[in-house]
């Protein structure tokens, strides 16, 4: 290696759909706007589908492929892993990853069981004590807002927290006819609203206030029990054309779910995620409400971070706009001007950027495989309490004898 030229990092990534795209977009691009002491290689790319995996590879970057993920990691020229794969298969690529000597990147959520996720926390730690580390991809604690409201919760700024609320609202399963996709087959995505996007609500939660949530009570519905099989699904948002003799499959998982929640701290919280808030494209809020003062954000408007200080004056007192630009603000100076906003494939950047830091300093990257392992046993509980009908508490009425 030529003196002064910054070592690799050689990465294999297996699954190259959405998030697939996501992640290469943050591999590409994190060394050229941060310093980094490894420089990220797309060096192979995974998937079953030989032809698809090939026009995949040439159009995102990747030097590469395989259609084996198997093969993928017994190769000698990958030092990462990065599984962006339905939630069915993160457990034995992982392990076997890890197992192999490769740094992991795994995608949200860790797994589709608690057993599953508690087996790949203890190989991580193993792994870990060897120089070998693993990461669970929650990417929007690299928000730049959320990342600042973390600061002021731990600066103080809020006192003691509360209560918490946070909603991930959706619509792109409110029309009957959206074709039935992996994602809505509990089998390979272990739930519905509930992990897809109820558990970024959980880490952001947890994240942002420091504390771990305890204990729920929760309620989960299926609004929609069948849909078309096949069909165009144009992203996440597009439907299928369908007739009365399209073949229908059965939804094995929840559209919506609402929970409260006790942090161990003292806070109590409420959650609430859906598929199907007609209106809502990627609604993903969180506020939290302190002794001192209370923090405000939506995804939807991802550059602002709404703040309200009790210790104005009485006559000033309000919720102000915190415009999430400047170069003191969490990431952001490594980008544009002042004014000059991200996008949502900016957070998977910021991940890419945590990770390689990480693993150029021989320090373990957060959120760890037990980090992400905690949000799994809140999944679990959470789905547990919906299903428990004893937890309901019947409404009567009345009238006077």
């Amino acid at each position: 290696m030529p003196q002064n030229q910054t070592p690799s990092l050689r990465v294999g990534m297996v699954g190259y759909a959405f998030m697939g795209a996501a992640h290469s977009h943050a591999w590409h691009t994190a060394h050229r706007f941060f310093d980094l002491p490894l420089a990220p290689e797309l060096t192979a790319l995974a998937g079953r589908n030989k032809a698809a995996v090939q026009e995949a590879a040439g159009r995102m970057g990747w030097a590469s492929t395989e259609t084996d993920w198997r093969a993928l990691i017994e190769r000698d020229d990958i030092d990462l892993v990065d599984i962006c794969t339905p939630g069915n298969t993160h457990a034995e690529i992982a392990i076997a990853a890890l197992k192999a000597g490769k740094h992991v990147l795994c995608e949200k959520p860790l797994a589709n069981t608690v057993a599953e996720a508690e087996e790949m926390a203890a190989v991580a730690a193993e792994a870990a004590a060897k120089g070998v580390y693993a990461m669970c991809g929650y990417s929007y604690r690299r928000t730049p807002a959320l990342a600042l409201a973390k600061r002021m919760v731990d600066d103080g700024r809020l006192g003691t927290i509360r209560h918490v609320r946070a909603q991930y609202l959706q619509d792109w399963l409110s029309d009957e006819n959206a074709p039935l996709t992996w994602r809505m087959d509990k089998e390979k995505s272990g739930s519905g609203a509930l992990g897809d996007i109820g558990a970024h609500s959980i880490d952001a939660a947890q994240f942002v206030t420091g504390q771990r949530i305890t204990g729920v009570s929760a309620l989960m519905e299926t609004f929609t029990t069948e849909r078309p099989v096949g069909g165009q699904f144009v992203g996440l948002g597009g439907h299928g054309e369908t007739d009365e003799n399209t073949a229908k499959g059965p939804v094995t998982v929840d559209d919506a779910v609402i929970f409260s929640a006790r942090f161990d701290g003292g806070p109590i919280g409420v959650f609430e995620a859906t598929r199907a808030a007609l209106g809502r494209k990627n609604a993903m809020r969180l506020e939290v409400n302190g002794s001192l003062g209370s923090l405000a954000f939506d995804f939807e408007e991802m550059n602002f971070l709404q703040f309200y200080d009790n210790a104005d004056a009485a006559g000033d007192r309000g919720f102000h706009r915190i415009m999430v630009t400047e170069p003191e603000h969490p990431y952001v100076g490594n980008w544009w001007p002042t004014g000059h906003g991200l996008g949502y494939e900016h957070g998977f950047t910021h991940q890419v950027v945590d990770l390689v830091r990480a693993l150029g300093s021989g320090t373990a990257p957060t959120p760890s495989f037990a980090d992400a392992l905690q949000v799994q046993r809140v999944l679990a509980a959470v789905e547990h309490s919906a299903g428990n009908s004893s937890t309901w508490t019947p409404t009567y009425q009345t009238t006077n004898s």
